[in-house]
C-alpha cells in the first residue's frame, strides 16, 4: 500500500496514531471521533444535528458515541448554571481517559480488620426513634402458635391417610412419608373441629399454581391459613318420653310405668290429688249437659249447593251433589230422633 501525504499550510488538523488505529472502536465510531476533534473549541455540537448532517442515521451516531465513551474518547457532563437552569457539555479527547480530569484513583493498600465482637454502627449514641418492637420471627399479638399440638400415634395414622385422600385427586401434590408424618399436626385440628375429607380437599386443591416446587410448603401454608374455627358446643337433645301401654302416663322408656307394673303405687303429679278430683267432677258435668240442652239449635247449616246449567245439546242425566245432612247429637238419638 503507497500513501500519498500533501503538505497543508492550514485548515488542518493532527490526529495520534493510537486513536486512528485502535481495535476497540469501530470504522464508524473513529470517523466520528475525527470529525469531532477537526471541530472548534466551544462548537455546540450533538448526536441529533451528527446525524442530520452525516449519512448515518441517528442509531449509528447513538453507537458510536456509546462505543467512544466506554473507551475514554468521549463524555458529557451537567452543570448547573447561576441561574438555576441546566446544560450539557461534551468533552472530546484525543488520547482515552479513563478518569475524570483531576480525580485520584485509590491505592492498593493492605487488608485491615476490626476489633473481634464489636458491630460496625454509624453512630452509637444515636437513639432509635421506633418504639421497641417483638422480637424477630413472633407476632405482634403475642407468640407464635405452634404448627400443631403433640398427638398420639392413632390420631396421627388417622390424620396420614386422611391427608393422603384428599391430594390423591391432584398429582402435583405429591408428599412423601416423612412430609405427610410432619403435616399430621395440622390435619389433626381440622378433623377435631369438624372437618370432613372432602371439606379438606376443597381447601387444599382448588388455585394451585402451575408449577409446585415445594408440594409440603403449600399444604402446610393452606393448612394453617385455612384452619376452621373452633364449632361451639352443641346442646343435648332434649329426652323423649314414651307412653305407658296402660295408663297413656308419660314415662322415660316404652312400656308400662311403675304403678302399671305392681312395683310402686301411683303418685299423682297435681297438688291437691283427690281434692282436685273432686271439685273438677262437677265442672266437668255441668258443661256436658250443657253441651247436651244446646242440641241441634246450634248445628251448623246445611250447605247450598248451586245447580249446574243444562246445555241444549247435553242429554244425559245430570246429578244434583246430595245437600249433607247434618250430624245428630247426643240429644237426638235419646229422643228417637
Amino acid at each position: 500500500m503507497r500513501v500519498h501525504r500533501s503538505a497543508h499550510a492550514r485548515h488542518f488538523t493532527v490526529l495520534p496514531n493510537g486513536l486512528l488505529q485502535d481495535r476497540r472502536l469501530s470504522y464508524t465510531a473513529r470517523g466520528l471521533l475525527a470529525d469531532l476533534l477537526s471541530r472548534p473549541d466551544g462548537r455546540r455540537e450533538d448526536g441529533r444535528h451528527m446525524a442530520d448532517s452525516s449519512p448515518q442515521g441517528r442509531g449509528a451516531v447513538r453507537r458510536a458515541l456509546k462505543e467512544l465513551t466506554s473507551a475514554g474518547y468521549y463524555r458529557v457532563d451537567i452543570l448547573r448554571l447561576p441561574d438555576g437552569t441546566l446544560r450539557s457539555e461534551a468533552h472530546v479527547y484525543d488520547t482515552p481517559q479513563l478518569a475524570e480530569p483531576g480525580v485520584t484513583r485509590p491505592d492498593p493498600g493492605g487488608a485491615t480488620t476490626g476489633a473481634v465482637g464489636v458491630l460496625s454502627v454509624k453512630n452509637p449514641v444515636q437513639e432509635p426513634s421506633l418504639p421497641a418492637g417483638p422480637p424477630t420471627g413472633e407476632p405482634p399479638g403475642g407468640a407464635a402458635e405452634p404448627e400443631g399440638r403433640p398427638v398420639g400415634e392413632q390420631v396421627r395414622t388417622a390424620a396420614v391417610l386422611t391427608l393422603f385422600r384428599a391430594i390423591r385427586p391432584e398429582p402435583r401434590l405429591r408428599l412423601g412419608a416423612a412430609e405427610a408424618q410432619e403435616l399430621a399436626p395440622l390435619v389433626a385440628q381440622w378433623l377435631e373441629r369438624g372437618s370432613t375429607t372432602r371439606e379438606l380437599a376443597q381447601a387444599l386443591l382448588p388455585g394451585l399454581p402451575a408449577v409446585i416446587h415445594s408440594p409440603a410448603a403449600v399444604l402446610r401454608s393452606r393448612l394453617t391459613r385455612k384452619m376452621p374455627p373452633v364449632r361451639a358446643s352443641e346442646r343435648p337433645p332434649a329426652r323423649a318420653y314414651a307412653e305407658c301401654t296402660t295408663c297413656h302416663d308419660p314415662v322415660p322408656q316404652p312400656g308400662d310405668c311403675r304403678a302399671c307394673s305392681g312395683l310402686g303405687a301411683r303418685t299423682p303429679k297435681v297438688g291437691g290429688g283427690a281434692a282436685a278430683a273432686a271439685s273438677g267432677a262437677p265442672l266437668a258435668r255441668a258443661a256436658l249437659l250443657a253441651a247436651r240442652a244446646a242440641g241441634p239449635a246450634h248445628a251448623a247449616p246445611a250447605p247450598q249447593f248451586p245447580l249446574p246449567r243444562r246445555r241444549p245439546d247435553q242429554r244425559s242425566a245430570i246429578r244434583l251433589p246430595h245437600p249433607r245432612l247434618p250430624s245428630r247429637t247426643a240429644a237426638d238419638c235419646a229422643a228417637g230422633v
